[in-house]
């Protein structure tokens, strides 16, 4: 599979309408929108990030896509309690591309688990500790192992992986 592919990875997220999803770092809204249209007209996204620009893209993607089920929230996750969602208020959280560049990375590790009803699912992708060219310098990637032992020591348990593209890894884990 080539570089990240939203569109594609989406489908080993397994979500169903009506579910309640958090886009930790949405960014330009292309997860969102994707995410959106998994859980449909009766399900939410909350896509979160700490840039209004991203949210303002966010919004307009959502809007020229004729989605009304995406919420855009500006929020430092890195701040516990930030996302002002409620404790257990979503199904699932996504955390694409965001987590290496959180200095205070296990604040939003908790923040996504805070959120997450029991037996919810956090969705990580995050860039391979292989350079190859492409997105962040080695210092910053984090390594697979060490990403499993951050969310498994706040409760979480290692579901699987899935396929994140040519340059990412996506682990999958499951709050008790």
């Amino acid at each position: 599979m080539p570089f990240l592919q939203p569109s594609t990875s989406v489908n080993f997220l397994e979500l169903l309408p009506g579910m309640r999803v958090a886009d930790f770092g949405c960014g330009s809204g292309h997860w969102a929108v994707i995410l959106s249209r998994a859980v449909g007209p009766s399900g939410r996204v909350f896509a979160i990030d700490v840039q209004e620009t991203a949210l303002s893209a966010t919004r307009s993607q959502a809007k020229s896509a004729h989605l009304e089920n995406i919420e855009t929230i500006r929020a430092d996750l890195e701040i516990p309690g930030a996302s002002s969602l409620k404790d257990a208020a979503v199904d699932a959280v996504l955390i694409s591309n965001m987590l290496f560049q959180a200095d205070e990375k296990t604040n939003v590790v908790a923040e996504a688990v805070r959120i997450l009803k029991p037996n919810g699912r956090v969705f990580l992708i995050e860039w391979d500790e292989v350079e190859g060219g492409v997105g962040p310098s080695a210092s910053q990637r984090i390594p697979r192992q060490t990403t499993e032992h951050m969310f498994e020591s706040f409760g979480l348990r290692f579901e699987k992986e899935f396929v994140a593209g040519s340059h990412h890894y996506g682990i999958m884990f499951r709050k008790s």
